[in-house]
């Protein structure tokens, strides 16, 4: 992929100095929530109502995020199982200086249907993006 895709992020947001290691670049978990927050937004919707992250899979760093870029946080459903939604994040970078584009991240989500009490339910929604 040599673009992002062709939709609205399910998150925006600016790399700041407090997430930073002393070279600037961003600490991976930082990245980490960020796509854990996309993912939890899309398999939310997906499985209509509350959700719980249980497994991150397949996680790869491709390019370190720096102070000042702008990331983006694209998610797409992978699979639906009973209780269960497998979300694929994809994360890119306009960069501060030159405004190009870059993948940085991907990796797969897991995230399970939980009901008011907190235990597995069903899932409700369609799973269409």
């Amino acid at each position: 992929m040599s673009s992002p895709p062709n939709e609205t992020p399910l998150i925006r947001t600016i790399a700041m100095p407090a997430d930073a290691n002393p070279n600037g670049d961003i600490f991976g978990g930082w990245l980490m929530a960020q796509m854990d927050l996309a993912g939890g937004a899309h398999a939310f919707a997906a499985a209509g109502g509350r959700v719980a992250t249980v497994a991150v899979d397949a996680m790869t760093f491709h390019r370190p995020v720096q102070v000042g870029d702008q990331v983006s946080c694209y998610c797409s459903t992978v699979k639906i199982g009973t209780t269960s939604i497998a979300v694929k994040v994809d994360t890119w970078v306009r960069r501060r200086h030159d405004w190009t584009e870059e993948r940085v991240t991907e990796g797969v989500f897991t995230f399970v249907a939980l009901d008011d009490s907190g235990r597995p339910r069903p899932v409700e929604g369609d799973g269409s993006d």
